[in-house]
């Protein structure tokens, strides 16, 4: 579904990106993670075609490069991880702009686009809020927002950047269940950027390690999920660094 072959990306003097490769299937997710600077929004930026990049990226097959940005929105949603909203949309019409892509220029039939829309406002627990105005609703009622506008676009392929970042632990589980409630749709991937490696091992189905811009580990979750990977990316020992955060304190006294 999507190929990524030697990408780089450069800002003036400095490589941000250095020869990445990997693949991603129907079915998987993939958990895109390393320290802050390892290049792992600049990546998934590039894919998305925001950046410039040295290399090639192919979706469903399809030199990327080739394709037209609406070409592209069909095929391929993107969740950023900061968002700016300059204008009182409902949650409704916030998440109809995901549909953009299937309206021509000469006629914004869309005859798709309610049952997408409501099946979106629906899978992210949004419906009871169709009609509020997003500026006053919460960070995680808000992210949910966005993350059904991609949903609405009606792909099956999302890039995800930080998609739970800053929100409380009920709204990332919130976050997180609802894209792998997605993803149980035959056909679909995702790539996600995230720091919380518990998540990722939770929910990851393959992992892409990155360090300083470069690849350091990719492929099935457990192949990737190692002591010694692991310290290598955080210069620590991550397994001890876990083991001492789910202390007792956690457990009932029935363990």
């Amino acid at each position: 579904m999507l190929r990524v072959e030697g990408v780089s990306v450069s800002y003036r003097d400095f490589e941000a990106v250095h020869d990445i490769s990997f693949e991603v299937s129907g079915g998987q997710w993939l958990m895109l993670a390393g320290p802050n600077g390892a290049g792992k929004s600049t990546l998934l930026k590039a894919i998305a075609k925001v950046l410039r990049y040295q290399g090639k990226v192919y979706l469903d097959g399809m030199d990327t490069a080739r394709l037209k940005t609406k070409e592209m929105a069909r095929r391929m949603g993107v969740l950023h991880q900061h968002h700016t909203l300059g204008y009182p949309y409902t949650v409704e019409q916030l998440v109809g702009l995901g549909r953009y892509a299937h309206q021509s220029f000469l006629s914004h039939a869309d005859p798709d686009g309610r049952r997408m829309v409501d099946e979106a406002l629906a899978l992210c627990g949004l419906s009871g809020l169709r009609r509020q105005n997003v500026l006053t609703l919460s960070g995680g009622e808000l992210q949910r927002a966005f993350l059904a506008q991609v949903f609405a676009q009606g792909t099956r392929l999302l890039l995800l950047d930080e998609p739970a970042s800053h929100l409380d632990l009920a709204y990332q589980r919130l976050i997180f269940d609802t894209v792998r409630d997605w993803l149980q749709t035959p056909g679909r991937a995702v790539m996600s950027v995230v720091h919380d490696l518990q998540l990722a091992r939770r929910y990851g189905t393959h992992a892409l390690f990155m360090k300083q811009g470069r690849s350091v580990a990719f492929g099935a979750r457990d192949s990737v999920f190692t002591r010694k990977n692991l310290q290598a990316v955080w210069d620590m020992k991550v397994g001890d660094w876990f083991i001492w955060l789910n202390e007792p304190w956690l457990m009932d006294k029935k363990g």
